[in-house]
């Protein structure tokens, strides 16, 4: 993603427009999540490794903020979301 909004936020509906922007910001961290890991793994300096993990963890947590946000905002996805744990519970057990 590097720092650009997927999508073209002024043809959004006014009333959709803070759910597209908490996505957009989930998009942003896991991008940042990737980038972390992947140069952690090509590190061969132990504190930048330990350094680039601490920050990929903490990107993680910003996930799961603008997640709940958006599942306040978002009742079918909400919905949608337990659906994909029960087909996955169902599918793994």
């Amino acid at each position: 993603m590097l720092s650009k909004i997927p999508i073209d936020l002024s043809k959004i509906k006014s009333e959709d427009i803070n759910k597209e922007i908490l996505r957009a910001g989930i998009i942003a961290e896991l991008d940042a999540i990737n980038l972390y890991e992947q140069m952690a793994h090509l590190t061969t300096d132990k504190h930048i490794k330990t350094i680039l993990l601490d920050i990929a963890k903490e990107e993680k947590t910003h996930v799961g903020e603008f997640q709940a946000l958006l599942l306040k905002l978002d009742k079918e996805q909400e919905e949608e979301l337990e659906e994909g744990k029960k087909e996955v519970d169902e599918l793994t057990e």
